[in-house]
C-alpha cells in the first residue's frame, strides 16, 4: 500500500478514533490484515498506530475539559499489566483463531452500538 493512501487511511481512522473514543484498532488492525500483516504484527504495528492517535486526541480532550483524569489513570493501571499479559497471550494463538475471536469482538460490538437506546 503506498504511503499516500496510509497516511489517508490514518486520517479517516483518527477522525473515527477520537469521535468514538475506541482508539482506532478496531479499523487499524482488519486494515492492516488487508494488506498481509501477521495477526501479531499487525497488533503490534496497530499501537502505534493508537499511541500517536490517543495522544492528539488526549490533547484535544484536554483543551476541552473532558477527561476524568483520577478514573482514566486507574484505568490505565489496570490496562498497562493487561496489555503486558494480553501481549504475552496473543504470541500463541493461532491466525485462524485469532481472527474469529477478533471477528466475533467486532459483531458483539457493533451490536450493542445498533441495539443499545
Amino acid at each position: 500500500m503506498s504511503p499516500f493512501l496510509l497516511i489517508a487511511a490514518g486520517l479517516i481512522i483518527g477522525i473515527i478514533a477520537s469521535f468514538s473514543g475506541l482508539g482506532g484498532g478496531f479499523l487499524v488492525v482488519p486494515l492492516l490484515f488487508i494488506v498481509g500483516f501477521s495477526p501479531q504484527k499487525a497488533v503490534g504495528t496497530s499501537f502505534l498506530v493508537i499511541l500517536a492517535i490517543s495522544l492528539s486526541a488526549l490533547a484535544a480532550q484536554s483543551r476541552f475539559g473532558n477527561i476524568d483524569w483520577k478514573t482514566g489513570l486507574f484505568i490505565a493501571i489496570g490496562g498497562i499489566a493487561g496489555a503486558q499479559l494480553g501481549s504475552l497471550l496473543v504470541q500463541n494463538v493461532p491466525v485462524v483463531l485469532f481472527r474469529k475471536c477478533l471477528a466475533l469482538l467486532l459483531a458483539g460490538l457493533a451490536l450493542y452500538l445498533f441495539v443499545k437506546r
